[in-house]
């Protein structure tokens, strides 16, 4: 009986091992296909935030009990992108172990990352625009979208980098745990625990402020677009840092030996 085959869940250097395959795979993606499975990723990253947004309603906007009910429903997103299938730019972090055993360019990387991000914002972008449309921004939930778009307007440079690198860490984890896991409940556990937690320390994931911005201004938030693309900018920075270098490049090291 193989390593990989004696436990219930993969150890960590097959994990590695997978991962770095499906890296090779995902670069070799055609665009059109690409950009598909990215914009629904977007939506369905959207879909989780928009559950958050409803979770938040009427209550503090501070830590505690409802925030962590909010990360567990926020969690639907990332399950309907590794159960149902989608390409999820933060998530894609992870190829950078495959770069790095040049197992795919760097020219392979760049091309999955832009069509990727291109088609999750296409994707949060157009489910903002839905929502704002649906009539379910009217009242309460409105207001809750348009003091989340407030505050992640507001946030200070160094602060939406560093919560972008933490939150990424913790996305490229969860990923990480499901390439673990042997069943889809278990891909489902593994999401659910790391998404809560980055949720609840407020963390600050790229592709989920592509709906959150369009959300609240749907809702009527004085946001300006430079506001927004700035936030959006140095928090997709601190994702790439948090994902590629703390988790990627840290597991390649670990679990593949040095090069």
């Amino acid at each position: 009986m193989s390593d990989s085959d004696s436990h219930d869940a993969y150890r960590p250097p097959v994990i590695a091992a997978l991962i770095e395959t499906a890296g090779v795979a995902k670069a070799a993606l055609p665009a059109t296909q690409m950009l598909v499975l990215a914009i629904l990723a977007g939506a369905f990253i959207g879909f989780g935030a928009a559950a958050y947004t409803t979770v938040m309603t009427g209550v503090d906007m501070g830590y505690g009990p409802s925030r962590l009910v909010g990360g567990v429903v926020f969690s639907l997103g990332l399950i309907l992108v590794i159960v149902g299938g989608a390409e999820l730019f933060t998530g894609n972090a992870l190829m950078v172990m495959a770069a790095v055993d040049r197992k795919i360019t760097p020219a392979q990387l760049f091309r999955n990352w832009g069509i990727v991000y291109l088609g999750n914002l296409i994707g949060a972008v157009g489910l903002g625009i839905a929502f704002g449309l649906s009539g379910l921004l009217d009242g309460a939930v409105g207001a809750t979208a348009v003091k989340l778009a407030e505050a992640k307007a507001n946030l200070p440079i160094m602060e939406a980098l560093v919560r972008g690198a933490l939150c990424n860490a913790l996305v490229c984890l969860a990923v990480w745990l499901t390439f673990a896991a042997r069943s889809v409940t278990g891909k489902i556990l593994a999401i659910l625990w790391p998404i809560s937690g980055f949720v609840l320390l407020g963390l600050e994931h790229s592709v989920a402020n592509m709906f959150f911005f369009p959300q609240g201004w749907a809702a009527g938030v004085n946001v300006t677009a430079g506001a927004a693309l700035s936030n959006l900018f140095y928090v997709t920075i601190g994702n790439i840092i948090g994902g590629a270098l703390g988790v990627a490049l840290a597991y390649r090291l670990a679990y593949l030996g040095p090069r």
